[in-house]
């Protein structure tokens, strides 16, 4: 009975993980469709103060996750500066001229990114085929970037595409001030602290943007999709997850959130991809491996069991 219960709840966890890469894949797309609607800055700023409402609700629960020692302001600013700040800046605007698809496949590099952040900044030594895997993957995205065309959902894919990646830059800075964090904060507190900054600094670019007479119903389902399901609900599953589960399982499911965008980009906004763009992906997805392959060891060197990825969409 004991190793049938534990199972039930090993599967749960698997089936939470799922849900939420899920959920995180869609928030591409809903972000995608909101800028279209709303200007970019409105959009996160809303999605901001929605999470930090919801947030609000579950604060009893929250505090008992926070433990400040002397000198972690650094910290907690560098964070919140990179992720919401920046992050959103850079993957708001990115969405305006690339595709969903496109902007998902970028997210892939991450990891790459992240290591290559720890070598030269953490001084962590790396294996050549690490480097080899970050050169396949550039490759791959410079070639999904030249052989697609503009069209309706990638007006720009090239500045687009730019722009993603520096959102991807800003979420390695958040990464590894989160590394440090997670040691006396937990997940849940690190993003209510995300959405709170999100909240305020926001709040003059979104006053600064030109506001539309109305929102409508279809707009404002999608903020309250981002706010609450993607940041509270992918979040709530993805801890779940790990208190059952080892941070690496957890970590390698990050994986399908390109392979989720992609589907769900196809499915509700049409998007069509050429051969070139397809080969492209792959090369993606195999300077991923050849990158993840030699640090399976390690992995948790970059991150501590209980680190939140970087909120992404």
């Amino acid at each position: 009975m004991g190793t049938l219960s534990f199972a039930n709840v090993t599967l749960r966890a698997h089936l939470a993980l799922l849900l939420a890469m899920f959920i995180w894949g869609s928030s591409f797309i809903a972000l995608k469709i909101a800028v279209n609607d709303l200007a970019p800055m409105i959009v996160v700023f809303m999605r901001m103060s929605i999470g930090a409402l919801a947030f609000l609700v579950v604060w009893p629960w929250l505090r008992h996750g926070f433990n400040y020692q002397t000198g972690d302001w650094k910290y907690l600013l560098g964070m919140a500066l990179f992720e919401p700040c920046l992050y959103f800046i850079f993957e708001a605007k990115a969405l305006q001229y690339t595709s969903a698809g496109q902007a998902g496949m970028i997210t892939a590099m991450l990891p790459l990114l992240t290591a290559i952040a720890a070598f030269f900044i953490l001084r962590e030594r790396s294996h050549w085929r690490q480097w080899l895997g970050f050169a396949v993957a550039v490759a791959g995205v410079v070639w999904m970037t030249v052989t697609g065309e503009d069209d309706d959902q990638a007006p720009n894919a090239a500045l687009g595409n730019f722009l993603e990646l520096l959102a991807m830059c800003s979420a390695v800075g958040y990464t590894l001030m989160v590394k440090h964090l997670t040691r006396r904060y937990s997940a849940f507190f690190l993003t209510a602290l995300q959405s709170f900054v999100g909240s305020v600094f926001f709040l003059p670019l979104a006053l600064a943007s030109d506001w539309p007479e109305t929102i409508s119903t279809h707009t404002a389902g999608l903020l309250v999709y981002l706010g609450l399901v993607v940041t509270l609900g992918a979040y709530g599953l993805y801890n779940y997850s790990l208190t059952y589960l080892k941070a690496t399982v957890a970590a390698g499911y990050t994986n399908l959130l390109p392979a989720f965008t992609l589907l769900f980009s196809m499915a509700l906004l049409g998007e069509r991809l050429t051969w070139g763009q397809w080969i492209a992906i792959g090369m993606v997805f195999i300077g991923v491996y050849l990158s993840q392959e030699r640090r399976r060891k390690r992995k948790d060197e970059l991150s501590s069991p209980e680190a939140p990825p970087p909120v992404t969409g």
